[in-house]
């Protein structure tokens, strides 16, 4: 039988864990009407935390009452697309000015410039920008009932600000009249918190919040004895036990561990059930993928000092220190509490008692033993910190 559980980042799982009160949080807020508070979001949140199942979701919720979504990346010429998306056929070419610059982006094999302000139509239609073209696509529905709602992923310090800029100040207008519109950004916190500190963007502070966070123990054993039963197969307590304890809470592992336990089953010819052997070599293949789909791109994306931090935690079979971590950067505790409050703050670590804090992302430490093993099979991980703090330091080195 096919496997149930999706491992694909922003595939939709079979059973979303956990995030019942968010999503019926924003259902509220659609049926409340324009001017309340979940309208206006950000689902923030660490790598692998299910951010663009999120946005997934909440799309589902107002689809179900009729309303247009348009889902799109915080990508270099995503007005452009969602202008486009929303004016379907009745747009060929479009032009506006940047505050600070102008981008050239191709629809249907025009060219078009794409910036902030006023868009001029070359070929003769009325003239449009993204506030026009949401305003627009709402005169064509019946605003009692239905609505507009556009999702942004991927929100960061890589997006292009001038079009967030130019997205934003729209979306501030059509709040200000009342429009029947919601829009979701989504993004790691860090990210977030730059782009909403823009000085052109300060509206943005007073946006909604979803934390993800990872999901409770009892939520998850529930979702994996669902979808197993319902889906021909069982799972007696040791398994599910197991399973469980082996995600960490963590959404993208549940769906990891679930599917690599289901593919063993199938290979060992095991119709009717996951068995604890078939749980435990699931758990150790979805322990190495985690590490080449998660664990890397999220230390590969942090500041040096930052992942030296964890390389030096790593180096401890459970919670670090912070003390000590301090002592091993040879640096004094308040420069270390910097680079712990981000990390803490991004949900790379948690706090574990006072002076202590652990990894929150799923075998991190084993991801950064091999990693270090791997690549200078000669050095331990407190010599690579240390390598990676010098380099840090150096002159011209961030």
């Amino acid at each position: 039988m096919r496997s149930p559980f999706k491992p694909t980042a922003g595939r939709q799982p079979p059973v979303l864990v956990g995030r019942d009160r968010d999503i019926e949080n924003f259902r509220m807020a659609i049926e409340e009407g324009p001017g309340a508070p979940e309208r206006l979001l950000f689902v923030t949140g660490a790598r692998g935390i299910g951010k663009t199942v999120m946005l997934n979701a909440l799309s589902h919720v107002v689809e179900e009452q009729g309303w247009i979504t348009v889902n799109e990346t915080a990508s270099s010429g995503f007005v452009s697309r969602i202008v486009q998306a929303l004016q379907g056929e009745r747009l060929k070419q479009i032009s506006y000015t940047l505050p600070s610059a102008s981008l050239e982006v191709p629809f249907a094999g025009a060219q078009a410039t794409v910036g902030f302000g006023q868009v001029q139509v070359s070929t003769g239609l009325e003239p449009l920008d993204i506030r026009h073209a949401i305003g627009g696509r709402l005169d064509r529905l019946d605003e009692n009932k239905q609505g507009v709602l556009i999702t942004l992923d991927e929100l960061g310090v890589e997006s292009p600000m001038e079009e967030v800029r130019a997205f934003a100040t729209a979306i501030q207008h059509l709040i200000r009249e009342e429009r029947n519109i919601a829009v979701v950004f989504a993004g790691i916190p860090s990210m977030v918190d730059d782009v909403v500190n823009d000085k052109v963007l300060t509206f943005l502070r007073r946006a909604e919040r979803f934390h993800l966070r990872n999901v409770r123990n009892e939520d998850v054993w529930s979702a994996f004895e669902h979808t197993i039963s319902e889906n021909g197969k069982r799972a007696d307590y040791g398994v599910l036990n197991a399973l469980t304890l082996a995600t960490h809470g963590y959404p993208f592992m549940i769906q990891l561990v679930g599917h690599q336990a289901w593919r063993i089953s199938e290979s060992a010819g095991h119709d009717d059930e996951i068995t604890l052997d078939d749980a435990q070599q699931g758990i150790e293949k979805a322990r190495d993928r985690i590490g080449e789909l998660v664990n890397g791109p999220a230390v590969d994306g942090l500041p040096p000092m930052a992942r030296a931090y964890l390389m030096l935690m790593a180096v401890d079979d459970g919670p670090s220190n912070t003390t000590e971590i301090a002592h091993r950067m040879h640096k004094i505790p308040q420069y270390a509490s910097v680079y712990r409050a981000r990390l803490i703050h991004e949900d790379y670590i948690k706090p574990a008692g006072r002076g202590y804090v652990e990894f929150t992302m799923p075998f991190m430490r084993e991801y950064l033993r091999q990693y270090a093993a791997f690549n200078q099979l000669e050095q331990n991980l407190e010599d690579m910190a240390l390598s990676i703090i010098e380099s840090a330091e150096e002159p011209g080195r961030r």
